[in-house]
């Protein structure tokens, strides 16, 4: 009874999503999707030339037959670091791809972004990028249920819902800007911060008419702070934080993970982590690091109400991120802490 009550709540979830407006996507590793949190991201690669990476997140599995999934591809790269005196651009761009539950309801997106990197000084870096989206969703209501087809006991597919659609898909264009600060004043430190908001240009997103909604996507802000600490010759830990607020809905995200050098020169690295968020969950992460490739795996342990119906049971997540540079960099200076 209790996982029929919880499926309940969900479909009205999902069906008050399609009214108003859906939150966005995200994923705990908030740190291995950089062109999602923040456009200013593109090309800020402080220990390579460019950076390939997916991500891949699949929540709810234990309550639903079919568990809700969110995959992502990016990839970035500085440019013109040698001919631009104390400056480069970067380009990169990300895809971006949704499932909710039986599919019946789906997005893609596809982002391309563009940033300007200059360094005040030796010790510290501004950076500004914004990017621009296309975004494609559609819905099939034959596998949704509605709250006017309970009848206290189960969903009756026969019973005809109130609920009418004006379209089944729907495109439009988005874009977000935002800024970077960095500040390195040794070898062992590296502290920098950014803020960005989204969906600044408030396009329309909905599946009904405009009595039902005015459709548009109320602006996301998203801000946080991050370290990289040497703080011994065999560790290094990296503490951050990460806040976004999208009209009443508030994330907070923090925590910590460390690199532990298995090898001479690092080309080895365990990685851990622990983070928590806010009234919702706590989050274990491990991985590995072999010649700049990583694979990190997180699950999300459920804190909330919501652990009542899937046992604590969250969202497992992953991320692979490949980072390298070009064969003409000799010098591959870096401007965070290594091994």
């Amino acid at each position: 009874m209790h996982k029929l009550k919880h499926i309940l709540v969900l479909n009205i979830f999902l069906f008050l999503g399609l009214c108003t407006h859906a939150q966005d996507l995200h994923f705990s590793q908030f740190f291995n999707s950089p062109l999602t949190t923040n456009p200013a991201n593109t090309g800020f690669i402080p220990d390579a030339d460019y950076r390939l990476g997916v991500n891949y997140r699949n929540q709810w599995s234990s309550i639903l037959g079919a568990p809700y999934k969110t995959m992502s591809a990016f990839a970035d790269a500085q440019l013109f670091k040698n001919k631009l005196e104390n400056s480069w651009i970067g380009l990169g761009g990300v895809i971006l791809s949704d499932k909710a539950g039986s599919g019946s309801l789906k997005s893609d997106k596809f982002y391309g972004s563009v940033a300007f990197h200059q360094m005040l000084g030796y010790s510290s870096l501004l950076s500004a990028g914004f990017n621009l989206g296309y975004v494609s969703k559609r819905i099939d209501p034959t596998n949704l249920k509605f709250p006017d087809q309970f009848n206290g006991k189960f969903f009756d597919g026969t019973t005809p819902t109130s609920v009418q659609f004006n379209n089944l898909n729907i495109d439009y264009y988005d874009m977000q800007v935002g800024m970077n600060y960095a500040y390195f004043p040794d070898e062992n430190t590296y502290i920098n911060a950014g803020y960005s908001i989204h969906h600044v240009n408030k396009p329309k997103e909905t599946f009904f008419g405009d009595n039902t909604s005015n459709g548009k996507i109320p602006i996301r802000h998203i801000g946080f702070v991050n370290a990289i600490l040497k703080v011994n010759p065999r560790v290094i830990i990296n503490p951050n934080i990460y806040f976004t607020t999208q009209t009443n809905a508030i994330e907070i995200n923090g925590g910590l993970n460390a690199n532990y050098n298995l090898s001479e020169f690092g080309e080895s690295q365990l990685i851990a982590g622990l983070y928590y968020r806010y009234k919702d969950a706590i989050i274990p992460m491990l991985g590995l690091e072999t010649k700049k490739l990583s694979v990190t795996l997180n699950y999300d342990i459920t804190l909330s109400k919501l652990s009542k119906f899937n046992n604590f049971r969250g969202a497992a997540e992953i991320s692979i991120v490949k980072k390298g540079f070009y064969p003409s960099n000799v010098d591959k200076q870096t401007l965070c802490p290594k091994f």
